[in-house]
Protein backbone atom coordinates (compact mmCIF):
# COMPACT_ATOMS: atom_id res chain seq x y z
CA UNK A 1 0.00 0.00 0.00
CA UNK A 2 1.23 3.76 -0.65
CA UNK A 3 0.18 7.15 -0.28
CA UNK A 4 -0.91 9.10 -3.45
CA UNK A 5 -1.55 12.67 -3.22
CA UNK A 6 -5.58 13.34 -4.54
CA UNK A 7 -6.16 13.92 -8.31
CA UNK A 8 -9.81 14.63 -8.84
CA UNK A 9 -9.38 13.30 -12.37
CA UNK A 10 -11.91 14.42 -14.60
CA UNK A 11 -12.10 11.03 -16.36
CA UNK A 12 -15.28 9.05 -15.03
CA UNK A 13 -14.87 6.28 -13.82
CA UNK A 14 -18.41 5.35 -12.26
CA UNK A 15 -21.27 3.84 -14.73
CA UNK A 16 -23.85 6.26 -14.79
CA UNK A 17 -26.48 4.85 -12.14
CA UNK A 18 -24.15 4.54 -9.42
CA UNK A 19 -23.19 8.17 -10.49
CA UNK A 20 -26.48 9.46 -10.04
CA UNK A 21 -27.13 7.66 -7.38
CA UNK A 22 -24.55 9.27 -5.93
CA UNK A 23 -26.02 12.70 -6.83
CA UNK A 24 -29.14 11.59 -5.19
CA UNK A 25 -27.67 11.11 -1.88
CA UNK A 26 -26.21 14.61 -2.06
CA UNK A 27 -29.75 16.17 -2.49
CA UNK A 28 -31.12 14.19 0.13
CA UNK A 29 -28.56 15.31 2.35
CA UNK A 30 -28.62 18.72 1.66
CA UNK A 31 -31.70 20.36 -0.18
CA UNK A 32 -34.71 21.40 -0.01
CA UNK A 33 -37.95 19.75 -0.89
CA UNK A 34 -38.77 21.41 -3.80
CA UNK A 35 -35.01 20.63 -5.27
CA UNK A 36 -35.32 16.95 -3.76
CA UNK A 37 -38.35 16.82 -5.57
CA UNK A 38 -36.85 18.30 -8.79
CA UNK A 39 -33.79 15.57 -8.13
CA UNK A 40 -36.51 12.51 -8.23
CA UNK A 41 -37.80 13.57 -11.23
CA UNK A 42 -34.48 13.44 -12.86
CA UNK A 43 -33.58 10.10 -11.60
CA UNK A 44 -37.04 8.53 -13.04
CA UNK A 45 -35.71 9.95 -15.94
CA UNK A 46 -32.54 8.87 -16.28
CA UNK A 47 -34.13 5.05 -15.37
CA UNK A 48 -31.93 4.40 -12.13
CA UNK A 49 -32.92 1.07 -10.73
CA UNK A 50 -36.26 2.21 -8.00
CA UNK A 51 -34.70 -0.68 -5.78
CA UNK A 52 -31.59 1.03 -5.43
CA UNK A 53 -33.73 4.58 -4.47
CA UNK A 54 -35.66 2.49 -1.81
CA UNK A 55 -32.13 1.63 -0.23
CA UNK A 56 -31.06 4.96 -0.59
CA UNK A 57 -33.84 6.56 1.48
CA UNK A 58 -34.10 4.16 3.71
CA UNK A 59 -30.13 4.28 4.62
CA UNK A 60 -30.63 7.87 4.59
CA UNK A 61 -32.25 7.89 8.06
CA UNK A 62 -28.85 6.58 9.77
CA UNK A 63 -26.74 10.12 8.31
CA UNK A 64 -29.46 12.48 7.82
CA UNK A 65 -32.06 11.77 10.03
CA UNK A 66 -35.86 10.69 9.74
CA UNK A 67 -37.04 13.96 8.36
CA UNK A 68 -34.99 13.89 5.84
CA UNK A 69 -35.43 10.19 4.86
CA UNK A 70 -39.52 10.87 5.26
CA UNK A 71 -38.95 14.01 3.25
CA UNK A 72 -37.12 11.99 0.71
CA UNK A 73 -39.03 8.83 0.60
CA UNK A 74 -42.27 11.52 0.01
CA UNK A 75 -41.42 12.59 -2.65
CA UNK A 76 -39.74 9.57 -4.52
CA UNK A 77 -43.41 8.01 -4.14
CA UNK A 78 -45.07 10.99 -4.87
CA UNK A 79 -42.93 11.37 -8.54
CA UNK A 80 -42.20 8.01 -9.48
CA UNK A 81 -46.17 6.86 -8.07
CA UNK A 82 -44.14 3.07 -6.62
CA UNK A 83 -46.12 2.40 -4.34
CA UNK A 84 -44.60 0.66 -1.30
CA UNK A 85 -43.42 -2.66 -0.44
CA UNK A 86 -46.79 -3.92 1.29
CA UNK A 87 -44.60 -5.71 3.68
CA UNK A 88 -40.61 -6.03 4.42
CA UNK A 89 -38.52 -8.50 6.10
CA UNK A 90 -37.26 -5.86 8.04
CA UNK A 91 -39.73 -3.55 8.99
CA UNK A 92 -40.15 -5.68 12.41
CA UNK A 93 -37.83 -6.74 15.30
CA UNK A 94 -38.14 -10.54 14.76
CA UNK A 95 -34.53 -10.68 13.13
CA UNK A 96 -32.60 -9.11 15.84
CA UNK A 97 -29.79 -12.46 15.77
CA UNK A 98 -29.59 -12.19 12.24
CA UNK A 99 -29.38 -8.81 11.84
CA UNK A 100 -26.57 -9.27 14.85
CA UNK A 101 -24.49 -12.35 12.66
CA UNK A 102 -24.40 -9.61 9.28
CA UNK A 103 -23.99 -6.43 10.80
CA UNK A 104 -20.89 -7.85 12.07
CA UNK A 105 -19.79 -9.41 8.91
CA UNK A 106 -20.64 -5.84 7.20
CA UNK A 107 -19.15 -3.69 9.99
CA UNK A 108 -15.96 -6.34 9.31
CA UNK A 109 -15.84 -5.62 5.39
CA UNK A 110 -15.97 -2.17 5.70
CA UNK A 111 -13.40 -1.58 8.88
CA UNK A 112 -10.60 -4.40 7.82
CA UNK A 113 -8.03 -3.98 10.55
CA UNK A 114 -9.13 -1.41 12.24
CA UNK A 115 -12.55 -3.08 12.98
CA UNK A 116 -11.95 -4.32 16.53
CA UNK A 117 -10.46 -0.54 17.27
CA UNK A 118 -13.52 0.57 16.07
CA UNK A 119 -16.11 -0.93 18.12
CA UNK A 120 -13.75 -0.61 21.46
CA UNK A 121 -14.02 3.07 20.46
CA UNK A 122 -17.47 3.43 20.40
CA UNK A 123 -18.17 0.93 23.21
CA UNK A 124 -16.17 3.57 25.21
CA UNK A 125 -18.23 6.51 23.88
CA UNK A 126 -21.41 4.73 25.15
CA UNK A 127 -22.32 0.87 25.10
CA UNK A 128 -25.95 1.52 23.57
CA UNK A 129 -24.14 3.20 20.78
CA UNK A 130 -21.73 0.25 20.29
CA UNK A 131 -25.06 -2.05 19.53
CA UNK A 132 -27.08 0.21 17.62
CA UNK A 133 -24.23 0.82 15.06
CA UNK A 134 -23.90 -2.95 15.09
CA UNK A 135 -27.32 -4.38 15.00
CA UNK A 136 -29.36 -1.02 13.50
CA UNK A 137 -26.60 0.96 10.93
CA UNK A 138 -24.87 -2.51 9.33
CA UNK A 139 -26.89 -5.71 10.09
CA UNK A 140 -30.33 -3.93 9.78
CA UNK A 141 -29.68 -1.24 6.88
CA UNK A 142 -26.45 -1.39 5.49
CA UNK A 143 -26.29 -5.49 5.02
CA UNK A 144 -30.34 -5.25 3.05
CA UNK A 145 -29.41 -7.21 -0.63
CA UNK A 146 -31.33 -4.25 -2.45
CA UNK A 147 -27.76 -2.35 -3.33
CA UNK A 148 -24.59 -3.62 -3.40
CA UNK A 149 -22.35 -2.60 -0.29
CA UNK A 150 -19.93 -0.39 -2.46
CA UNK A 151 -22.62 1.70 -3.79
CA UNK A 152 -23.81 2.19 -0.22
CA UNK A 153 -20.23 3.20 0.80
CA UNK A 154 -19.75 5.81 -2.08
CA UNK A 155 -23.14 7.17 -1.19
CA UNK A 156 -22.12 7.58 2.63
CA UNK A 157 -18.94 9.00 1.38
CA UNK A 158 -20.94 11.62 -0.32
CA UNK A 159 -22.70 12.50 2.18
CA UNK A 160 -19.82 12.76 5.20
CA UNK A 161 -18.34 14.81 2.64
CA UNK A 162 -21.00 17.16 2.10
CA UNK A 163 -22.17 17.48 5.45
CA UNK A 164 -18.54 18.12 7.00
CA UNK A 165 -18.08 15.24 8.79
CA UNK A 166 -14.55 14.01 8.76
CA UNK A 167 -13.87 11.61 11.14
CA UNK A 168 -17.00 9.70 9.24
CA UNK A 169 -15.85 10.42 5.91
CA UNK A 170 -11.89 8.93 6.32
CA UNK A 171 -13.41 5.88 7.92
CA UNK A 172 -15.77 5.58 4.88
CA UNK A 173 -13.28 6.24 2.24
CA UNK A 174 -11.51 3.37 3.83
CA UNK A 175 -14.57 1.12 3.66
CA UNK A 176 -15.07 2.76 0.22
CA UNK A 177 -12.21 0.82 -1.16
CA UNK A 178 -12.08 -2.01 1.33
CA UNK A 179 -15.21 -3.31 -0.03
CA UNK A 180 -14.62 -3.50 -3.54
CA UNK A 181 -15.02 0.76 -4.83
CA UNK A 182 -11.55 1.61 -6.88
CA UNK A 183 -9.70 4.85 -6.25
CA UNK A 184 -10.92 6.36 -9.30
CA UNK A 185 -14.49 5.96 -8.34
CA UNK A 186 -14.01 7.76 -4.46
CA UNK A 187 -12.03 10.43 -6.47
CA UNK A 188 -15.00 11.11 -8.84
CA UNK A 189 -17.49 11.01 -5.67
CA UNK A 190 -14.95 13.63 -4.09
CA UNK A 191 -15.62 15.48 -7.42
CA UNK A 192 -18.79 15.47 -7.68
CA UNK A 193 -19.40 16.69 -3.78
CA UNK A 194 -16.91 19.40 -4.38
CA UNK A 195 -18.90 20.77 -6.61
CA UNK A 196 -21.52 21.37 -4.28
CA UNK A 197 -19.18 23.06 -1.27
CA UNK A 198 -17.14 25.45 -0.77
CA UNK A 199 -12.93 25.36 -2.18
CA UNK A 200 -11.93 25.20 1.66
CA UNK A 201 -14.24 22.22 2.28
CA UNK A 202 -13.04 20.82 -1.02
CA UNK A 203 -9.45 21.21 0.21
CA UNK A 204 -9.91 19.82 3.49
CA UNK A 205 -11.96 16.56 1.94
CA UNK A 206 -8.63 16.14 -0.31
CA UNK A 207 -6.61 16.49 3.24
CA UNK A 208 -8.67 13.32 4.57
CA UNK A 209 -8.25 11.29 1.62
CA UNK A 210 -4.61 11.98 1.24
CA UNK A 211 -4.29 9.91 4.66
CA UNK A 212 -6.05 6.90 3.15
CA UNK A 213 -3.44 4.28 2.08
CA UNK A 214 -4.94 3.01 -1.13
CA UNK A 215 -3.24 0.85 -4.00
CA UNK A 216 -1.12 2.41 -6.53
Amino acid sequence: MMRRTLIYSNVRSLDVPTRELVRLSIVIATATEHEMADAMVRAVATGLNPVWIDELVLQSYLFVGFPRAINAAREWRRVHGRPAPVVDEDATYDHIEEWRARGTQTCEAVYGSAYKKLRQNIRDLHPALDEWMLIEGYGKVLSRPGLQLWRRELCIVAVCGVLDQDRQLLAHLYGAVNVGASVADVEEVLSMVSEAVSSERSGRMREVWDRVERPQ
